[in-house]
């Protein structure tokens, strides 16, 4: 990756006065001067960073549009549980085997989960996203009044995190919301769960898998991923007490016992206690409804995108890929050492 010092280069800070100018506006002058007083920024430089940004009406359009249609899981599910996306991610998996290995053993996220996160997010690191990720803050943190508060703030931290990593600000693209890399973190999830597992030197999400592999094994990790426990049980069940709470939150409010009181009941064969905290969850397919008991690994799923449909999605993909798996040899990565001991 590019790197520079600080914010970037004065050759790279003088240009862009034909940009829609923010630096002038006196909301965008209060922030400078924040940042100036609460992190240490030199003003100038963050003057001419400003005066560079260029407003993207494109990406209000895109943020501000109205909701599509809800997807019924069925249709959820077909736009992720796919050939290509499959055939995808064993070609990823293959290719970085090792570090999908390591991440296992250090944070305890098997690799389908990782490769199914990725495969989701990015198809693998071929779609990471086209905008400017300094446009798209920008413009959302002043120019989208219903979530500029969030915004802003995760302008700062893509300044603070390319003070901290050495990177030039204007070299980073993203989405129109501004998440980056293979594993689509926001610069505020870059700071908190980004980690150099290659130990180069340099949390690289953008051109790195080890870096991409390591860093969303760590934020399954730091948000409770129970190593070697399930994520989600196909349930069956009789009754109507338990159809209200079904879809009612992504929260594990209930227990398994308490769901199967109300006649919820998962399969014969698994084996889990009914003090296991839960959630119920209803899926809606074309031949009528699914049920499935979620639980703590499921809800770290939805920490990643708080969707239920996203978390079966990123379960079935993973497994879809695990089964196509297997029979097919190992593999590992020239240049990396799946016994190192990363940084987290």
């Amino acid at each position: 990756m590019r790197k520079v010092s600080v914010l970037g280069m004065t050759t790279l800070l003088l240009f862009g006065s034909a940009c829609a100018d923010y630096s002038e506006r006196a909301d965008v002058q209060a922030y400078i001067d924040e940042l100036v007083e609460q992190h240490d920024f030199e003003r100038e430089e963050l003057v001419a960073l400003i005066e560079d940004a260029e407003r993207q009406q494109r990406i209000l359009e895109l943020i501000a549009r109205p909701a599509e249609r809800t997807l019924k899981w069925h249709e959820y599910r077909d736009i992720f549980i796919e050939e290509d996306r499959i055939n995808q991610g064993l070609t990823f998996w293959g290719e970085n085997q090792a570090a999908l290995d390591a991440a296992h053993r250090q944070y305890g996220v098997p690799p389908e989960y990782v490769v199914a996160i990725i495969g989701a997010e990015t198809r693998y690191g071929r779609i990471t996203g086209r905008f400017r990720v300094l446009d798209a803050l920008t413009t959302l943190a002043f120019d989208y009044p219903p979530r500029s508060k969030f915004f802003r703030s995760e302008l700062t931290e893509l300044l603070l995190l390319a003070r901290e990593e050495n990177i030039n600000p204007r070299s980073l693209k993203g989405s129109y919301a501004g998440a980056m890399g293979y594993g689509q973190f926001i610069p505020s999830s870059f700071r908190a769960y980004a980690v150099d597992f290659d130990t180069d030197g340099q949390r690289d999400i953008w051109e790195n898998t080890a870096d991409a592999i390591g860093s969303v094994a760590n934020y399954f990790s730091r948000h409770g991923w129970q190593s070697g426990g399930d994520v989600v049980l196909r349930a069956s069940v009789t009754g109507e007490d338990a159809d209200p709470l079904a879809n009612k939150s992504l929260s594990l409010n209930h227990s398994v016992g308490e769901l199967a009181s109300l006649g919820v009941r998962v399969g014969e064969n698994e084996t889990v206690s009914a003090d296991t905290k839960a959630a119920l969850f209803r899926m809606e397919t074309e031949d009528g409804a699914e049920y499935w008991v979620g639980l703590k690994n499921f809800y770290v799923i939805t920490r990643y995108n708080h969707s239920r449909l996203y978390a079966m999605a990123v379960h079935q993909l993973s497994q879809a890929i695990l089964e196509r798996r297997e029979g097919v040899g190992d593999s590992n990565d020239a240049g990396f050492d799946p016994n190192a001991a990363p940084a987290a």
